[in-house]
């Protein structure tokens, strides 16, 4: 009988090692990456996409400003630029960039909108659009970037700027460092609030790229972009929105004018209605009003012309995947960005979606890491009208054997 019985384990647990093995050696054998094809993967309202049917048009302005640039920011596509590239000064253009710097701490979690920034000898002195912040004053970060904003506060930027680095020096170079990441080939920032300086320069192209950046990362700005009139101190100061466009264009929220009798009269305006929304970058008109003409003409003929299709919203589950070295579950891959294209009102195309993962991806992977990128193409060209990251949801451990263990056991015996 004892014989029996131990012959039985023995055998019981030859074949579970067997399996176990075999388990083991299964999983590990494949990567369990599967690019997605558009049969696999079917975004919403995929089937009658209006194709750029603009595209050989070139639009002609007569305008009296050097420099415009009309952009889609979800795509990042170009619609209409002249002198794009010549290197302009800004004016309190800049701030658009401080505001980048701002909203990465507040949304990083590092500030809080009910803390508070001290005014500085320094930044109380600051001359142009100012609240007349005084030394040793305080207002909540809240105020402080409603300040900005709306109003153009060269003294609470500057506050900003010593609070969150140290030094207006320090955060000039961080802002630097942000352009340069940003691709703003272009810019070379020497101060934080754009007052003229030697050499503080930047382009159209490279306002549209920091004003998407600035939107797209971040859009809780359009709450103090989009305010009209507003005021500060318990009410005693009132603050007016130096871009016209909000009160007088239908559909502005934003974003930044500018204007020194050296840089002229320079605007970023953001403007959205329905689904669609365009930046129109002015540099250098003679006057604010010439410059809110020609900005107003720019959207005018974007709203007229084009729309946004969006294809796939943002954090949309494109599939369940198994990864290399993790037996446990298959993983949810989602979007970082929405999936969308600039359509002309008017025609169609049909589009296919590919997924591409990175090479080697396998079990250690940290939660919301970037494991590939998914393509929207034209079927026709096969030109890529839009992309996105993909990233995991969940933080994936690499299996030990005991997980292969359980998973055979589910797989081969318990038939799960």
């Amino acid at each position: 009988m004892f014989m029996n019985k131990k012959l039985k384990f023995l055998c019981t647990f030859t074949i579970i090692t067997v399996f176990v093995i075999f388990a083991f050696v299964n999983v590990y054998a494949q990567s369990y990456i599967y690019p997605v094809s558009s049969s696999t993967y079917k975004p919403a309202d995929q089937s009658s996409i209006s194709t750029d049917a603009n595209a050989d048009i070139v639009p002609e302005f007569n305008f009296k400003s050097v420099a415009q640039v009309l952009m889609e920011p979800v795509t990042g596509k170009v619609i209409y630029a002249k002198n794009e590239h010549e290197k302009l000064l800004p004016a309190s253009v800049t701030k658009v960039m401080s505001l980048i710097l701002i909203m990465e701490q507040i949304d990083g979690g590092r500030l809080k909108y009910t803390d508070t920034v001290t005014c500085s000898a320094t930044a109380s002195k600051l001359g142009g659009s100012q609240i007349w912040f005084r030394e040793g004053e305080k207002l909540t970060i809240d105020e402080a970037v409603k300040c900005i904003a709306v109003a153009s506060a060269n003294d609470v930027t500057t506050a900003m700027a010593e609070m969150i680095g140290g030094s207006e020096q320090n955060f000039v170079k961080m802002m630097n460092a942000k352009a340069k990441e940003l691709g703003m080939n272009d810019t070379t920032f020497l101060n934080c609030h754009g007052l003229d300086q030697d050499g503080h320069v930047t382009s159209a192209y490279d306002i549209a790229l920091m004003s998407r950046e600035l939107i797209n990362k971040h859009p809780d700005i359009f709450k103090y972009t989009s305010i009209w009139m507003d005021s500060i101190r318990g009410g005693t100061f009132g603050l007016t929105n130096t871009n016209k466009l909000i009160r007088f264009y239908d559909g502005a929220i934003g974003l930044k004018t500018g204007s020194t009798s050296l840089a002229g009269f320079n605007l970023s305006a953001v403007a959205k209605k329905e689904n669609s929304m365009f930046i129109a970058v002015v540099m250098k008109a003679p006057t604010g009003d010439i410059r809110n003409e020609e900005t107003k003409q720019l959207l005018d003929y974007a709203f007229s012309n084009y729309q946004v299709k969006n294809i796939c919203s943002t954090n949309t589950v494109i599939e369940n995947i198994s990864i290399n070295k993790h037996v446990n579950a298959k993983i949810e891959i989602k979007n970082i960005s929405n999936l969308s294209i600039l359509i002309s009102k008017g025609s169609d195309i049909e589009t296919t979606q590919t997924v591409e993962y990175i090479d080697d991806l396998k079990a250690p992977i940290e939660k919301d890491s970037i494991v590939g990128k998914i393509y929207i193409k034209n079927k026709k060209t096969g030109e890529t009208v839009g992309q996105s990251d993909l990233y995991v949801t969940e933080k994936i451990e690499k299996s030990k054997l005991m997980d292969y263990y359980g998973f055979m056991i589910k797989k081969y015996i318990m038939k799960i």
